[in-house]
């Protein structure tokens, strides 16, 4: 039995992101799978501290982080997944704080400084990211996200091998149970409530297929 996890890298345990991979993992789970959807917002770590441990010759943890945290049993359990979802906010152009000190700790560890650079992973697998974003759709490419973010598939494609990365974008998100009770003008709060009721929905259904497409692949 194949075994995907989803990474939740919003602080938030039950906000957007949460919800967009829990349909990614319902998907998968429609073939059999065994999922698990991690929060990393209830892990007490922190980014790579560049100490090298992991790229020393004959050393304990060479291929691993010698870091000893909240992260290190979640590390563990990733780097033997048969495929992993990454799901993560946009918060000022980029991934959350989270979610960037977690990749540092994943992909960082497993690269190897060969050259051409190569991978201390003991298995591949197939990868997916999902970005949830307060944006408009059509802002993506305007603001440069999607050129930024695009990058992000190359982490796994080198370190698991993953043949084709497929991202979901999932725009124009929900923030606030009750605008009027903070100083949002900047937004359509009746537009944000459409989106919610009417497009949100349409992303829950793609992030299931992704899921499903993820864990067959």
């Amino acid at each position: 039995m194949k075994k995907i996890y989803a990474v939740n890298g919003s602080p938030r345990n039950n906000g957007n992101t949460a919800n967009i991979l829990q349909h990614t993992l319902a998907g998968a789970a429609t073939t059999g799978a065994e999922t698990e959807l991690i929060h990393l917002g209830r892990l007490n770590f922190s980014g790579c501290r560049s100490c090298f441990a992991c790229k020393l010759k004959d050393g304990d943890n060479f291929g691993r982080c010698a870091l000893r945290d909240g992260l290190t049993p979640v590390l563990e359990k990733l780097i033997h997944a048969d495929g992993i979802i990454f799901g993560t906010p946009i918060y000022f152009g980029a991934e959350s704080g989270l979610f960037r000190n977690f990749m540092e700790r994943l992909f960082f560890p497993l690269l190897k400084y060969t050259n051409p650079p190569s991978s201390a992973a003991p298995k591949k697998m197939e990868t997916a990211f999902v970005y949830t974003m307060n944006i408009q759709e059509e802002a993506i490419t305007d603001y440069g996200y999607r050129e930024y973010l695009e990058k992000c598939k190359t982490f796994p494609q080198l370190i698991f091998g993953s043949s084709d990365v497929e991202t979901l974008y999932v725009c124009d998100t929900w923030q606030f149970d009750d605008y009027s009770k903070y100083e949002s003008s900047l937004f359509n709060a009746e537009h944000k409530l459409e989106v919610r009721k009417h497009i949100f929905p349409a992303y829950q259904k793609k992030a299931f297929e992704l899921g499903r497409k993820t864990a067959l692949k």
